[in-house]
């Protein structure tokens, strides 16, 4: 699903989990809403996502709709919570979407994450310079302040893979993107030594996938995927110029497979590092 302006997905998640228990308990609008002191047209906006619900309106609901099982409520309350509670990347809501905040939000709440790129290197493993230079590229007009600001903000969503408990992260990149000179050979050779240092990392994979792999089973681009903890369902991402897109179900399960198959061909771990190392040294 595309998120909608002003929403965020974890508001639409939310409101998505709760009509489905309304209706599971065959009550109405009405009936919901009178119970929680709403009229039907403000909960109907709750249940889109498009007004944040309220902690104890949730809980309410919970009893009322009969849901006992202690995981789904602790699930549901906290996503609840999350909407609310201020967090690193509010500080950086004067400059960015809700696409790239609900993108580092599922990055923080991911028990793993899965990416195919094809053009460059994740955000989640570029260094500050190459960042820099991906961040220019992709808006030639914006100013160099707002690129340091793009850049640190994408360095702040690395700390999911440090700490207590890290993010485990899966990473296959094509054969190409170790050659597009991002930046210049020294901003590529630097980012590529930092490849080869993020992989000794136990919950980090880096895999190449080379040239002979053929067109691969993502000819349309790359993508994302969040394995995500109860009650959140997994979640693929694929960025376009039209905005962000989140899939879940069924579709998130079809980019499942075809993460599998790349997997399949991808060069080993080992073979990987060797190529990277490889590649940083042909970088002139």
């Amino acid at each position: 699903m595309a998120v909608r302006k002003g929403s965020t997905l974890r508001a639409q998640w939310l409101g998505k989990q709760l009509r489905e228990l309304r209706e599971s308990a065959k009550l109405t609008l009405k009936d919901a809403g009178d119970y929680i002191q709403r009229d039907p047209s403000s909960l109907s906006r709750m249940e889109q996502g498009i007004t944040p619900m309220r902690v104890p309106d949730v809980l309410t609901l919970l009893n009322l709709y009969g849901v006992s099982d202690a995981r789904l409520r602790d699930g549901l309350e906290r996503l609840s919570r999350d909407i609310w509670q201020k967090n690193w990347w509010d500080g950086y809501s004067d400059v960015f979407t809700g696409r790239i905040i609900d993108h580092a939000w599922l990055e923080s709440r991911a028990q793993r994450l899965r990416s195919y790129d094809a053009m460059v290197v994740p955000g989640l493993l570029q260094t500050r310079r190459y960042a820099e230079a991906v961040i220019g590229a992709a808006d030639p007009h914006k100013p160099k302040e707002r690129i340091a600001r793009w850049a640190e903000f994408r360095l702040h969503r690395q700390r999911v893979l440090s700490g207590d408990c890290p993010l485990r992260l899966s990473v296959i990149l094509d054969e190409a993107v170790f050659y597009r000179a991002v930046g210049g050979p020294e901003v590529l050779r630097d980012q590529l030594g930092h490849l080869v240092d993020l992989a000794q990392c136990s919950t980090i994979s880096i895999r190449v996938l080379p040239f002979r792999a053929g067109v691969g089973a993502s000819p349309e681009g790359p993508f994302t995927i969040f394995d995500m903890p109860d009650p959140y369902p997994d979640v693929a991402y694929i960025e376009t110029r039209a905005g962000a897109l989140y899939v879940e179900g069924d579709e998130a399960a079809g980019f499942a497979h075809a993460y599998a198959s790349l997997d399949e061909t991808a060069l080993a771990p080992d073979e990987s590092v060797a190529f990277i190392r490889n590649a940083a040294e042909q970088t002139i």
